[in-house]
């Protein structure tokens, strides 16, 4: 790739893998340019040819993964059963030999609907319900089909801790429930949506009704039509799995773990795994096998609530953020090294997976494990593979291959898999055996919980952690690409100086993350730096150097710039348009409408936004933006009080409205709802900060800063609080307690030196 800078900050292998990743980018539009598109040909056409292959992937998830509903794929018990959820009691019956569920429907009234469609098989089965616009819903009551004796056989429901009834975005019949949107890309082949925004109705299809052959392998004419003697080209596959071809394992004596023959340079069963095995939002259609997940997915980083601070999964992100951590992503192992990849089983049972790469006689051993032979605690996953329930029955093993790390646990309250096991028994006591075994120092691949853990409780010392990690030349991408996305609640010198160089990155999933770094930044200063990224041959980092730019003046640019950011701000729309259906991208584009004073097409998308989600309460926010931005804050106002009255414990709507009042009245007026809103979310700084800048404007100075102490104690990391309390104070006269706040200020950004400096020549005695 001509041009790419020397500072690029990764390891020989992820070099490696991200070289190919840019590359197969920049090359598949031409390659499709080139070519007539294949088509799909379905699996009987497949399985001439490749009996085994089909006869292994008979019966097994991907083929089980969604089928109309008949006798012989319903598992559900359909005989007149009854569940109740709250005050509602649904019975499952059939009638004419369809299979029915009577239960409450959008208007929370009893009435019947037909199941069409099994979702799944096995741990449990849910059922679809169409609608006359297209759309279907997922029952949120689900079918457990494990054996009885495993406490199977039974209905339950999916959110058994929640009253979600109807009007909630949960319930079955709401937005967060609609099949087309929310699961179908992958338990169908080649899905695609057909959403009519006009109608606000779809007319989704699918080439097969499960996952299939071309699921994984793309469009199968052009390899048929090879097989059957047309030779003038190659074999017409989308793509080649041949990442494993002629590599060998050998045992390293000295580790008794196996080192791969050649470097992997290229990560396509990942990616290719990832398009369904991975949390994302999809931002482009049709995906193809073979090319970077990133083209027309975004994957999720390690957000909190999704992952613990050391990476660990908590929420249901699948496999392939977990895996992209791991010391065996890194080394070249791919999935079909441990599963394969038509059947879905492991390779082999038990330890006898892991076996193939690393030693039994070193790590099947007591003096590693550590427990009695044959054991729970004798099997590799227990420890190193810990497991989360999903769905309320379906067990899932984290893919990390992580050191079981009981000290972390004690020092920042993260789960460990030895107290999973041993509920009866403490963290302390975890720590206290592993050094007892392994001694005092504890090591892993995973090593920035302490960087995410500071970062999350905004602790002072995250800026530096995250800054280290992100530039590390070790961490995985992935991990590095978060710090740089949650170095955003940090900007500094330091940290653009850094985004600058992530920009760099050949991983673009490190590329995407610096620029969300730059967010806090003004336009003009991250233009410079950025502005080369909305032609990045990845779609997904050029849509975000797009959103990241929008804002920037276009009589400050060249011809040619001007015509490469508005390609890019096409790509962006594009990807929110394909997205429609769904709240948070109607208001993507209605952001980036009012930052091109496009007025009435942002009216417009807020009020789709509106009708698709009430409850969605950016959407009320945004909307009194607008009208501040057109002068009628007291539209705004009215929309605010509107919502408030439906949604009256929504922080951001009081915030909202408090500012409203502050532009239209004296900030006295606005300070109940500022004050609200600090209640309900102390967690926001944001909340807080704004609160005490009204109290003094009000000339409370005395309740703002104590205000701000208090919202530094939850946030000591919030460089806006202790910018205030430096100003407050010293505006006061407290001359001494703004030089202390300023130099805890400088811990957080070292440009604020300027102030202490300033500070103490005025408190320097004479």
């Amino acid at each position: 790739m001509p041009g790419l800078p020397q500072c690029t900050v990764v390891g020989l292998g992820q070099l490696l893998l991200a070289v190919a990743i840019v590359i197969a980018a920049a090359c598949d539009a031409r390659a499709e340019s080139r070519a007539q598109s294949p088509t799909f040909v379905g699996v009987a056409a497949c399985s001439g040819c490749h009996a085994a292959e089909a006869k292994a992937w008979r019966g097994s998830h991907h083929d089980l993964a969604m089928a109309e509903a008949t006798d012989a794929t319903v598992l559900g018990d359909f005989g007149g059963a009854t569940f109740t959820y709250g005050t509602v009691t649904s019975r499952f019956f059939k009638r004419d030999g369809k299979f029915f569920v009577n239960t409450d429907g959008p208007d929370g009234k009893l009435a019947d609907f037909e199941i069409r469609y099994t979702f799944g098989v096995t741990p449990l089965q849910q059922y679809l319900i169409a609608f006359p616009d297209g759309r279907m819903q997922a029952l949120g009551i689900a079918w457990d089909s494990r054996p009885k004796e495993k406490g199977g056989q039974r209905w339950f429901h999916l959110y058994p801790d929640r009253d979600v009834h109807a009007g909630n975005p949960l319930h079955w019949t709401g937005i967060d429930q609609t099949w087309n949107f929310q699961c179908a890309e992958c338990h169908s082949t080649e899905l695609r949506k057909n959403y009519d925004a006009a109608k606000n109705s779809y007319a989704t299809t699918w080439a097969e009704i499960d996952v299939a052959c071309e699921a994984c392998h793309g469009p199968g004419s052009a390899h048929v039509a090879w097989a059957k003697g047309d030779k003038r080209g190659a074999d017409g596959l989308t793509v080649h799995f041949d990442e494993r071809k002629d590599v060998t394992w050998t045992l390293d004596a000295a580790t008794g773990s196996a080192r791969r023959s050649t470097p992997r340079t290229s990560a396509k069963e990942l990616e290719t795994c990832g398009m369904c095995h991975s949390r994302s939002a999809k931002i482009a259609e049709p995906w193809r096998p073979g090319q970077p997940l990133l083209q027309t997915h975004l994957p999720s980083l390690l957000h909190e609530g999704m992952f613990e601070a050391d990476g660990k999964s908590l929420d249901e992100v699948y496999n392939y953020a977990p895996f992209r951590q791991s010391r065996m992503f890194t080394a070249g192992v791919s999935c079909s090294d441990c599963h394969d990849p038509h059947s879905l089983k492991q390779e082999a049972e038990g330890n006898a997976v892991c076996e193939q790469c690393h030693d039994a006689r070193k790590f099947a051993a007591a003096a590693h494990h550590h427990h009695a032979a044959g054991s729970t605690g004798a099997q590799c996953v227990a420890c190193h593979m810990p497991v989360k329930t999903h769905m309320g029955v379906d067990p899932r093993h984290d893919h990390a291959f992580r050191v079981p790390r009981p000290d972390e646990s004690v020092r920042f309250g993260t789960s460990n898999a030895c107290t999973d096991c041993h509920a009866d028994k403490d963290a302390a006591w975890a720590a206290g055996a592993f050094e007892g075994w392994f001694g005092p120092d504890r090591k892993g691949a995973q090593t920035w919980t302490g960087t995410f853990a500071a970062a999350r409780a905004g602790k002072p010392e995250a800026a530096a952690l995250l800054l280290k990690l992100a530039t590390s030349a070790d961490a995985p991408s992935i991990a590095r690409a978060t710090a740089f996305e949650s170095l955003s609640a940090y900007p500094s010198r330091d940290a653009a100086a850094a985004a600058e160089r992530g920009l760099v990155d050949l991983d673009p999933l490190v590329r995407l993350a610096a620029l969300r770094a730059l967010r806090p930044f003004p336009v003009q200063q991250s233009w410079p730096l950025a502005n080369r990224l909305l032609a990045d041959p990845v779609l997904g980092v050029r849509i975000e150097a797009a959103s990241l730019l929008a804002a920037m003046p276009p009589d400050r640019l060249s011809p040619e710039e001007r015509t490469r950011l508005s390609l890019a701000l096409d790509d962006y729309v594009a990807a929110q348009r394909l997205a429609a259906d769904r709240p948070e991208h109607r208001l993507n584009l209605a952001n980036l409408f009012m930052q091109q004073r496009r007025f009435a097409e942002a009216g417009a998308e807020l009020a789709a936004a509106r009708a698709l989600d009430p409850s969605f309460t950016p959407i009320y926010v945004t909307l009194a933006q607008l009208d501040a931005q057109q002068g009628r804050d007291a539209d705004g106002e009215r929309t605010l009080r509107d919502a408030l009255n439906r949604l009256p414990e929504a922080a951001d709507l009081h915030h909202a409205l408090g500012l409203n009042l502050i532009r239209q009245r004296p900030a006295a007026d606005a300070l109940p709802e500022l004050s609200r809103a600090a209640t309900l979310d102390p967690a926001n700084a944001r909340w807080a900060y704004v609160q005490a800048i009204a109290l003094n404007s009000a000339g409370r100075t005395d309740d703002a800063l104590a205000t701000l102490q208090a919202n530094h104690a939850r946030h000591p990391a919030d460089r806006d609080t202790l910018f205030a309390l430096v100003t407050i104070n010293r505006d006061a006269g407290h001359r001494e307690a703004a030089l202390a706040w300023a130099q805890k200020l400088v811990a957080i950004d070292p440009a604020a030196q300027v102030l202490v400096d300033q500070l103490r020549q005025r408190v320097a005695p004479r």
